[in-house]
């Protein structure tokens, strides 16, 4: 047998940063349908290459049924690297803030992590080079676009709610890695909690992990699940918070079932107080 299977309705392409012409690999799918009037919701994905596809399928078989899924066309952008692995190291960089190396837990196999501390940088890219791009290429909601990452894409998109709330109406965070700097990532939020006290906000934002994450080293469930606490408490302020516990799922399973919990989480229908479910 020769050829290769392609997604209906997909494209990639290569796009470097302008801060240190780093190198990403970009997954697009389009919508099957017709743009709504305020323009597609998008749903930006971190470690493209592990999870673009899961979505794209997970979309176009939820949109068939929208009266039992509430599922509705939305632009899916995965943003990778150019590698046919599914994750790269050069992710390490782009996920995380500066840490100290005494704060980090030893990495399993023995081996230093690798570089880390970009995340400003891979901000900027989303923000000023990548999303100005999607919406050249299609009728964009601005108001209505997510952000999914797992692990230290979960740290990462933690990180974008606390330090730029108005960047997505969606956040999606998988057994997010607080561990990597919890002492960072608790002062971002204490500067967020304080800004909501100023002003409200308009976010949604779901902390998942698997069940089997439970009581390891790295607390990935217990942190996370004290977060959402913390978060739930001021839904007056604008802070709609889930947090969903996978059944039988580990860390790494728990990827392909979030992608479809995502997909209701911020494209379901509202429910009778107005909030998306």
């Amino acid at each position: 047998m020769e050829g290769r299977v392609i997604l209906p309705r997909t494209k990639q392409c290569l796009m470097h940063s302008r801060v240190g012409n780093r190198p990403y690999l970009i997954l697009v799918a389009a919508p099957d349908a017709e743009p709504p009037p305020a323009g597609f919701p998008v749903i930006y994905l971190l470690d493209g290459n592990a999870v673009f596809g899961t979505m794209v399928e997970a979309m176009r078989l939820q949109v068939q049924r929208p009266e039992k899924t509430g599922v509705v066309p939305a632009v899916i952008v995965g943003i990778g690297y150019p590698t046919d692995q599914p994750f790269s190291s050069q992710r390490f960089y782009d996920f995380t803030f500066p840490v100290c190396p005494e704060e980090l837990l030893p990495k399993p196999d023995g081996t230093p992590w690798p570089r880390s501390g970009g995340a400003g940088n891979f901000l900027s890219f989303i923000e000023e080079e990548l999303k100005p791009e999607i919406e050249k290429a299609f009728p964009v909601d601005k108001r209505n676009q997510a952000i999914v990452g797992h692990s230290l894409g979960g740290l990462f998109v933690l990180h974008v709610l606390f330090t730029r709330p108005e960047t997505f109406r969606s956040y999606v965070a998988g057994s997010p890695s607080i561990h990597w700097n919890r002492t960072r990532l608790l002062e971002e939020e204490r500067n967020f909690l304080a800004r909501l006290k100023r002003e409200p906000v308009d976010v949604r934002v779901l902390i998942a992990v698997g069940e089997l994450e439970k009581n390891h080293q790295s607390r990935v469930h217990e942190n996370a699940a004290e977060l959402w606490g913390r978060l739930g408490a001021h839904a007056d302020r604008g802070v709609h918070a889930e947090f969903k516990v996978f059944e039988g799922e580990n860390h790494a399973s728990v990827l392909t079932v979030l992608m479809s919990r995502t997909l209701r989480f911020a494209l379901g229908p509202k429910n009778d107080r107005g909030e998306q479910r």
